[in-house]
């Protein structure tokens, strides 16, 4: 191939991965965003993966469509519709039938709700249903403010057999749960035929290797896997799992207690020595400092893939609802799921009711069947240091409800 036609492919491959309204939420990887479609239950359920995240701090975030039994398809927490994105559904809808339903299942995570209208308008003819109690920041907007279509948008009911896709689906609200200046609620769906549970934010599992869409472009990876600022690190798989695995401590907790963060002058200093001082590199800057047990606290939060709740909702969220949620969740386990697509991390997730509803025994006083070798050993205090120090301001400030007595 010529210089010109690899140029004019780059090109071509450029336009099916641009998203041009990246600056409505500016997370990286902005305005280029990659699609990967799995089929994950044969001819009925496809996850789409893109990737977002903060500092190289990249995580996937998940939509998920289910083929409908009447025909067409139902879009679950719709992603960024690039070119690439919406080639990928409409292979889908050439096969089984237009979008006929697209749900936006929680009321605050921008990251999810940013794309439901773009989405919306790429498929006219598709029915948009919300988690009711919708409200954004820093403006509480009416929805056709937020690009969601008025004429095709409505609330999910409370009774889930109010719905046109009752027969095949049940689905449980969470909240909304107060929490001074927003609110969180979730919707989780039950696709009955093929026994599939779908959730957003409230339970997930992290593989051990990093997945396939953050495997797609390894920078972030390898930025987190130096050590210091002047390393040079080799693109092999062990460093991009050492990266996946720090960026998943720092998505769920911040900083957890093998972190420490460098004082700004020797930072600086480091920077000096950096092979590698481009914009793209942070200008060398690297503040993290890693202690050589790190890996424990990964783990310890991993647990050998097993279903938890992100330490951030059990500390900072969910705690302030523990009835709530577990009336929730016990609602949620009730139904004879075998699978589970969470909206980030890993997917599927093979796990039995019991094990989502063991996942917040967190909130109760008394758990039921928990120790070491159980889906839900407790994660260790140390690691939520940061984040009960977070919390403890936010009360003080009182900025957030009180957090409530276990159940």
């Amino acid at each position: 191939m010529t210089d010109d036609g690899a140029d004019n492919l780059e090109q071509i491959h450029s336009r099916e991965f641009s998203w041009r309204l990246w600056p409505v939420l500016p997370l990286y990887p902005y305005g280029k965003r990659r699609t990967i479609r799995k089929e994950v239950v044969k001819d009925t359920i496809w996850t789409f993966d893109q990737l977002q995240g903060i500092f190289y701090v990249v995580v996937p975030i998940r939509m998920t469509v289910v083929k409908l039994d009447d025909g067409g398809l139902l879009v679950y927490a719709p992603v960024a519709p690039t070119p690439e994105c919406t080639r990928l559904v409409n292979e889908l809808v050439a096969k089984h039938g237009n979008v006929r339903y697209i749900i936006l299942p929680t009321i605050s995570g921008l990251e999810h709700k940013v794309f439901v209208g773009p989405f919306a308008r790429c498929f006219p003819n598709a029915q948009v249903f919300v988690a009711p109690n919708q409200w954004s920041f820093p403006l509480n907007l009416p929805l056709s403010w937020l690009g969601l279509p008025p004429k095709r948008t409505q609330v999910l009911p409370q009774d889930s057999t109010k719905t046109p896709f009752a027969d095949q689906f049940d689905y449980a609200i969470l909240g909304p749960i107060d929490l001074g200046p927003g609110k969180f609620a979730e919707v989780a769906f039950f696709h009955k035929r093929s026994h599939t549970l779908l959730v957003t934010d409230s339970v997930i599992s992290i593989p051990e290797d990093p997945p396939a869409i953050v495997q797609l472009d390894p920078y972030p990876l390898l930025f987190h896997a130096k050590d210091k600022a002047s390393d040079i690190v080799a693109d092999i798989p062990v460093n991009r799992r050492k990266g996946w695995q720090r960026i998943s401590l720092f998505a769920l907790y911040f900083q957890p207690s093998a972190l420490e963060i460098s004082r700004w002058g020797q930072v600086f200093r480091d920077a000096l020595k950096a092979p590698e001082r481009s914009n793209r590199a942070y200008f060398g800057l690297f503040p993290f400092k890693w202690q050589e047990n790190w890996q424990r606290s990964f783990y310890a939060l991993q647990g050998g893939g097993r279903l938890f709740v992100a330490p951030i909702l059990q500390t900072l969220i969910l705690n302030r609802a523990p009835r709530e949620t577990i009336d929730w969740a016990n609602q949620v386990a009730s139904w004879d799921f075998q699978w589970i697509v969470p909206c980030h991390f890993d997917s599927p997730i093979k796990v039995a009711p019991h094990q989502f509803r063991q996942a917040f025994s967190f909130l109760e006083k008394q758990p039921v069947n928990v120790g070491f070798g159980d889906n839900s050993y407790p994660l260790p205090e140390e690691d939520f240091k940061v984040l009960r120090v977070i919390d403890t301001g936010l009360n003080k400030l009182n900025i957030v409800p009180p957090v409530k007595d276990k159940v």
